[in-house]
């Protein structure tokens, strides 16, 4: 548990398609969502201004998502359709982000990932990534399904980042 939390939140700021293809019901089908993210900061010590997080600070996170989740036909990787999905790529008919798993729960975690180990320490900077931590990340769907991942910060040489993280597209 943190001394202080801090949350900021992008409500009905992503607007999506996808569809759960492992799915037996009517959720394989294509549908569309305008997410919304939630990010809970975590830290026992306020930085130098007193906050746990600098909300201005956050545009280019905002960017990020922006590029990933606006106006984006989301597909997973494994989906068997990719083939066909893609092609609504190359004719021009969708913005198609191929992720590496769906569903909020998934997008939660590939968002919560990326803030940890790529956002904080690149934009933020080493000092802000000793001090901080967003430990809980929820993707809500609609104003009754939401999914959310939480965790706490591993020791610091467990928390490193990768060159190739899906947001880095």
């Amino acid at each position: 548990m943190y001394k202080y939390t801090s949350t900021k939140e992008f409500i009905d700021a992503f607007p999506v398609a996808y569809r759960q293809w492992r799915a037996d019901s009517h959720c394989n089908l294509i549908h569309g969502y305008a997410l919304s993210v939630k990010l809970h900061f975590g830290t026992n010590r306020l930085d130098v201004r007193h906050w746990a997080a600098d909300y201005g600070g956050m545009g280019e996170l905002r960017e990020r998502l922006e590029d990933q989740f606006d106006h984006v036909l989301l597909v997973a990787e494994d989906d068997p359709e990719l083939p066909v999905l893609l092609e609504l790529g190359k004719k021009g008919l969708a913005k198609v982000n191929v992720l590496p798993r769906l569903g909020c729960e998934s997008i939660a975690e590939l968002i919560y990932e990326y803030i940890n180990t790529v956002f904080i320490p690149d934009m933020w900077g080493p000092g802000e990534a000793d001090r901080l931590w967003c430990y809980r990340v929820e993707v809500r769907e609609t104003a009754t399904n939401m999914a959310f991942v939480e965790g706490h910060r591993p020791p610091l040489k467990e928390a490193t980042k990768t060159n190739d993280h899906w947001l880095l597209g």
